[in-house]
């Protein structure tokens, strides 16, 4: 497998271990000691202490960029599009998703925290552009 199909595993595992770390962690402790029902969780409003809020939400960001991410990974390999800047650009994604997700979930959102959750988010953006611009251009000097 390329760097980028095993940074987007990466990615959809992450998803995944944040949602058990936190929605789950939260929700199955409440319902195994009797605090809550299974059935008791509402989807919006999301309540609950503020690290489970921002788990949902962090999770739910996650949900929000896998697929382009997925998008973008799909196209370099059927584009055959390979090189290093494209290895490190994809473990930047992820890199930055974790570290993002992190900022998100361990922090109060105060204002410099924010800051920094945006500064990850922005390199993400930044990243999937770069890799957009590296397939289009790769494309174009094919044909």
């Amino acid at each position: 497998m390329t760097q980028p199909v095993w940074m987007l595993l990466a990615f959809a595992a992450w998803t995944l271990v944040l949602l058990m770390a936190t929605v789950g962690v939260y929700r199955w402790s409440r319902i195994l000691t009797g605090r809550a029902e299974i059935q008791s969780f509402q989807a919006d409003p999301v309540d609950g202490s503020g690290w489970y809020q921002r788990g949902t939400r962090a999770h739910a960001n996650c949900l929000e960029s896998l697929p382009v991410f997925a998008a973008i990974v799909l196209a370099l390999e059927v584009g055959n599009v390979r090189s290093s800047l494209v290895d490190a650009l994809a473990t930047a994604v992820v890199v930055a998703r974790v570290l993002q997700s992190l900022t998100h979930v361990a922090f109060v959102q105060t204002k410099p925290v924010v800051f920094v959750r945006f500064a990850f988010f922005s390199v993400q953006i930044a990243a999937f552009l770069w890799l957009i611009g590296i397939i289009v251009a790769t494309h174009v000097a094919r044909t």
